[in-house]
Parts: C-alpha cells; sequence; structure tokens
C-alpha cells in the first residue's frame, strides 16, 4: 500500500524521506525474480554500494537459498574491507533525566519509577577510571535531553573524561557523543573540545509512527531530528553516526529511510555517516511496547538487515550493541559488523556499581552481559578476530570524506589491521587474563607471519617489540 506523504516546510526545514517514493519501492521488490537478486548481489559482490531500490530487492527475497548468497556475499565484502578486525567500545550513560516522551523508552519523563541520576565531575572521573582499569580506550558517551543540560555542560563532561589517567597506561582515547540534536553553535562547542563521531538515531523514519511514539518534548521535531546530521557536519563534526530502532516499525522501510538519510548526507556534504547503528527495541522498564513490539524482526530477518546494511554501504561501519544475546551477536558479526559494545551497562554510575542489572536506572535489558575480557577472548579464541582500539586516523586527521576515500583504496587493510594489531598487544600486556593474553599472543604470531607486506611487518614486529619493553601508544 502506498501511503501519500505531504510535501511539509517546518522552521525551514523539509523532510527528504520521500514516503511516497520507499512505499512504491518496496511494492516493486516484493517477491523479486532471482535473476534480478543475483544481478543485484554481483554488483554488492564489486564493493559499490546498493540503492534502496536494490535493497529492498534483497530484504524481499523469500528463497532461503538466495538468503544464504546473501550472507555469504556480506561476508566477503565485509572481509575484503576490514579484514578480521573488530573495533570495541563501551557506552557511558552520563545522566537518565530526560524530558522527553518516547513510548518505547525506559528514560521516558512520564515514567516516575525510574531512578534519576546525573552524574557529577568526580562521579564521571570515578566511572572513566573503573573503565580504564579494565581495558577501554574508546567510549560513547550517552545523554538522556533535558533543558537544563545544554551543549556547554556537555562539552565539559567531554573534558572531564578526557582528563582521567589510570594507574595503568589507561587514557581514553576516543570519546564519540550520543545525545540530543543541538544548533550549528552547540555542535561547535562538541567539536572544539574533541569529540570523534557525533551519534543520533531517529528511531523510525515513518512520520505517522515518529509522531505517535514521540508525545512530548523537543524530540517530536521530526524534522529537527532528521536534519541534526547535516548541523553537526556544518559545524566541522567529520564523523556522524545514524540508526533506527528496530521494532517500531516496518523494517525494510527503515533500511531505506537509513539509506536515503546517508544518500542526503553524501549529496549535501560530501560523504555519508561514518557508522550505522540497528539496535532493536528491547524490553525497558514502563513501557508496554517495548516488551511487545509492533514489528518485532525475527533473528534471520534481522540478520538479513544487517548482511544487507554491509553490502548497501560497504565502507560504512556498523555497530553492533549488547541489546543482542552472545550467541546472535557471534552470527551478526560474521555478515558485516565491523564495531562491538563489550561489557556494557545502560545507567549512570552504572561501571562503579556492584550490582549489574538494574532495571530501576538502566534504559533497556542488556542481552550480552559478558565482561570485555570474556568478549575478546570469545572473538579472538573462536573466531580469530583482532579486537582493536586504534585511534590513529583520528589523531592524524584522516576522517570525514578523506577517511572514505583512503577506505575504498584498500587503506583499512593497510593501515587499521597492523594499528589494531597493536592496540590489542597493549590490552594483552596490561589487561588481559592469562586465558586471554594466551589465544591474544598465538593470533598476532599467526597475523605476522600472514602479513604480505615485508617492509609494514618489520615496523609492526619493531612496535610490538617495543610494548613489551613497555613503550605504549605506538602506530603506523
Amino acid at each position: 500500500m502506498v501511503m501519500k506523504q505531504d510535501s511539509t516546510l517546518e522552521n525551514g526545514l523539509e523532510s527528504f524521506i520521500d514516503e511516497e517514493l520507499i512505499w512504491s519501492e518496496i511494492d516493486k521488490a516484493i517477491n523479486p525474480d532471482p535473476s534480478l537478486v543475483r544481478e543485484v548481489l554481483a554488483k554488492a559482490g564489486e564493493r559499490k554500494g546498493l540503492t534502496p531500490f536494490e535493497a529492498a530487492v534483497l530484504l524481499k527475497n523469500t528463497d532461503l537459498e538466495m538468503d544464504n548468497e546473501i550472507f555469504e556475499t556480506a561476508m566477503k565484502v565485509k572481509k575484503g574491507i576490514y579484514g578480521n578486525r573488530l573495533v570495541l567500545f563501551a557506552p557511558l550513560y552520563i545522566t537518565n533525566e530526560c524530558a522527553n516522551q518516547c513510548e518505547y523508552c525506559g528514560f521516558n519523563a512520564r515514567n516516575k519509577e525510574l531512578e534519576r541520576r546525573t552524574l557529577t565531575a568526580e562521579e564521571i572521573h570515578k566511572e572513566v577510571e573503573v573503565l580504564e582499569d579494565i581495558g577501554h580506550k574508546r567510549l560513547l558517551l550517552v545523554y538522556g535531553e533535558h533543558p537544563k543540560h545544554g551543549a556547554d555542560w556537555i562539552a565539559q563532561t567531554v573534558r572531564d573524561v578526557y582528563s582521567v589517567t589510570s594507574s595503568k597506561s589507561g587514557e581514553i582515547r576516543r570519546v564519540n557523543v550520543n545525545c540530543a540534536p543541538l544548533d550549528v553553535e552547540g555542535f561547535k562547542k562538541l567539536h572544539e573540545v574533541g569529540i570523534g563521531t557525533y551519534q543520533c538515531f531517529h528511531e523510525t523514519y515513518h512520520r505517522a509512527s515518529y509522531d505517535k511514539y514521540h508525545t512530548a518534548g523537543r524530540k517530536k521535531d521530526y524534522l529537527w531530528r532528521l536534519h541534526a546530521m547535516h548541523r553537526a557536519m556544518e559545524a566541522g563534526i567529520d564523523d556522524v553516526g545514524m540508526g533506527a530502532l528496530f521494532g517500531l516499525f516496518d523494517p525494510v522501510f527503515e533500511v531505506m529511510g537509513l539509506l536515503y538519510h546517508a544518500m542526503q548526507l553524501e549529496m549535501d556534504h560530501g560523504v555519508g555517516p561514518h557508522t550505522i547503528s540497528f539496535p532493536r527495541l528491547e524490553p525497558a522498564q514502563g513501557s508496554d511496547i517495548a516488551f511487545s513490539p509492533p514489528y518485532l524482526a525475527s533473528d534471520h530477518d534481522f540478520k538479513k538487515i544487517v548482511a544487507v546494511l554491509r553490502l548497501a554501504v560497504p565502507y560504512t561501519g556498523l555497530i553492533l550493541t549488547t541489546r543482542e544475546n552472545a550467541d546472535f551477536r557471534k552470527e551478526l558479526i560474521k555478515v558485516g559488523v565491523s564495531q562491538l559494545s563489550a561489557g556494557s551497562r545502560t545507567y549512570p554510575g552504572a561501571y562503579s556499581d556492584p550490582e549489574f542489572d538494574r532495571p530501576d536506572v538502566q534504559q533497556f535489558c542488556v542481552g550480552d552481559s559478558r565482561s570485555l575480557d570474556e568478549t575478546i577472548r570469545s572473538i579472538v579464541g573462536e573466531h580469530g578476530y583482532v579486537p582493536s582500539w586504534c585511534t590513529a586516523c583520528y589523531r592524524l586527521g584522516r576522517t570525514g570524506e578523506h577517511f572514505m576515500e583512503l577506505a575504498k583504496t584498500g587503506f583499512i587493510q593497510k593501515f587499521c589491521l597492523p594499528n589494531g594489531l597493536l592496540t590489542f598487544k597493549e590490552y594483552l600486556e596490561d589487561y588481559g587474563t592469562e586465558e586471554t593474553k594466551k589465544v591474544g599472543e598465538e593470533l598476532i604470531r599467526k597475523e605476522l607471519a600472514n602479513y604480505s607486506d615485508p617492509e609494514r611487518r618489520n615496523l609492526l614486529t619493531d612496535r610490538l617489540a617495543r610494548m613489551e619493553k613497555g613503550e605504549r601508544d605506538l602506530y603506523l
């Protein structure tokens, strides 16, 4: 069914999500001919990306054997671009105070059972010390949206995080931010304090559903949120991360919304999103819809969503959170995920809290509760992936459009994999358990033996040896 959407202009902003076009393309993609599916897969295998319609063709395929070809193609594309590297990070919740009323979120302003908390500078320091002491180098700071917490305050919390150095070799080298949309001047303040990626999820691109599930607060403004990435890039933030919350509306529509959003950014700013996230709706305190999502995708269909995103935007990072359980995360890693949260806790003060599962304070239920070290041991020992905390590109100015240009010429394999090995070595030296060190050192030996460039292998071997003697933060 095609739903007509009026072209609206609100506060000088116009929607670039053409719902009529999306529905017409979805209709054309239903029950696609196998020859068309193979044609789309052939293009995807060349790492040229896909149009939203081509993505819909793959998602609307119902032939299970063809689905397996989709998964296999996604695995090949991912390996060809990223090798066996996985970037690891942790979310750090700064505040769960929020003035919005989002029907699916535990932070809903109407949720009177939630214990509200905003971390002080001292509490942030304590949280960061805990994270540093277990080996994290990259954090995503997460904020509820409240009028008393503006851009100046958010910028100060970023400074607070960067200022902490633990007793080991710990310091946070990359701070990404997930906060409410700001104006250009507000985003400039975040850029000035050195944030990495600005992340903001549109939740659902379907306007009627967006209006239905956002009943009060600034988040009610669909177009203000839709143009958040544009304002961030106008403010000088090179890397932005978008996402949709799967479960609120038709998942094929949401994937196409993400892709049209990415296309608009590239058209207007020369580069699309640095990352895309695809969280599934999980149970949250005080939310009926979170316990019974209206558009719940099966594991098979969700796996296909991840695979198709990898094929559609091959050089964009795909982020997988701990909403999914450990076994399913292992499956999703194979078909396209390139960044992974590990040892996550989803409420302010969580890492200093001796308890873990706290529905009275957390945003949603965590599906994978393994520690960072357990997660690393699994992805190394079971799958042979290289955990990476590399931040060299950001510190050397290889971001935004420049990063994407380099990525398309094999840059990630040339620089990111060896730099990932160096950060992994640093982790093993300072934080890894004996069991993890054993499997980790074996993986590093294998990677060195298989390294095809003798000159770069020598550089890498030299830096690994220097790390064993106590040097840190080395990269190519």
